[in-house]
């Protein structure tokens, strides 16, 4: 009930324009997502690059239907890079393929990311495909394993793996084997049992022993997760395996454990960290927490240990 209510409110556009106005709301957002506008998310990279924090930019919004959003998104992306380049800031992209496309024509996404992808290898950027909900998975491994990995190489395109998903295991060794960089997360989209796993440790296991594999063989991971506990049983792995902590980077989202994205970082870890903006962050918000209705204790929960810790 709790999932149809939160989607339902993330497709009602009056209700959008009512919350977007909404100084409470607005202050809320701000939290987690970086203003609407390129400007405020370079704002974002300053104070972030201050404290010694990477970061990688996403422009919020999903399955355009039309050719025409899809290019006006990929325009904005290549303003983004530009103002990175021009601000020399530590940061680089990340882009979901139905935002550039993927739905309308897969020639017409394969364009957008190619031209994206172009401008950040000519200035030294990176951009990373994010992954969305299972049904993109596969035609997403595809174009970057057949098309753009090997135009851009890896040090110019990454891509994004779920732990959730029972087939990332596979997909992990198969991206470590082309030399990949991939970074990991455990994913949040609803997905049927048969497809990804239901119980959180079991998303928990998969994603350590992926993350081991990665560290182990991979080329430069990033390790994406708030969870204390992987976290340190990462970093003891690390140490047992003689791993230097300048060969992956820990991820994490824009407003979330701030504290332990430090605490990381003054401890010698590299830590990049997830900005979105743009302005619809309110379905943005709703889809997150519909996805997963538990990350509404989980936002809360972080926020009460972050004002508890800061006393």
């Amino acid at each position: 009930m709790l999932r149809a209510s939160l989607l339902w409110l993330s497709e009602q556009p009056r209700l959008f324009r009512m919350v977007r106005n909404n100084p409470l709301a607005r202050r809320f957002a701000a939290r987690f997502v970086a203003g609407e506008t390129v400007d405020g998310a370079v704002n974002a990279l300053r104070d972030l690059n201050a404290a010694g924090l990477a970061a990688t930019v996403d422009l919020l919004g999903e399955s355009v239907r039309r050719a025409e959003e899809a290019a006006a998104a990929r325009d904005i992306y290549l303003r983004v890079l530009d103002r990175i380049h021009e601000t020399r800031a530590d940061a680089n992209v990340s882009v979901k393929l139905t935002q550039m496309g993927l739905d309308v024509d897969e020639q017409v996404c394969t364009d957008n990311v190619h031209a994206i992808a172009t401008q950040a290898a000519a200035l030294g950027s990176f951009v990373r495909l994010d992954m969305e909900g299972s049904a993109y998975t596969s035609r997403t491994l595809r174009l970057f394993r057949e098309v753009l990995l090997p135009q851009f190489g890896a040090d110019h395109i990454g891509v994004v793996l779920q732990s959730y998903l029972r087939r990332t295991a596979a997909d992990t060794d198969a991206m470590i084997a082309l030399g990949a960089r991939v970074r990991l997360c455990k994913g949040a989209y609803n997905e049927p049992s048969d497809v990804a796993f239901p119980d959180k440790r079991d998303v928990d296991a998969n994603f350590v022993s992926c993350a081991e594999r990665l560290l182990a063989k991979g080329h430069y991971p990033a390790i994406a997760t708030h969870d204390e506990a992987i976290i340190s049983q990462i970093r003891a792995y690390a140490q047992r395996s003689g791993i230097a902590r300048d060969r992956f980077e820990f991820q994490m989202l824009y407003g979330v454990r701030r504290d332990l994205q430090l605490a990381l970082r003054r401890d010698g870890y590299r830590v990049r960290v997830y900005v979105p903006f743009g302005d619809q962050w309110y379905p943005y918000l709703m889809r997150r927490l519909a996805e997963r209705p538990a990350n509404i204790a989980f936002v809360v929960g972080n926020l009460v240990r972050e004002s508890v810790r800061r006393r």
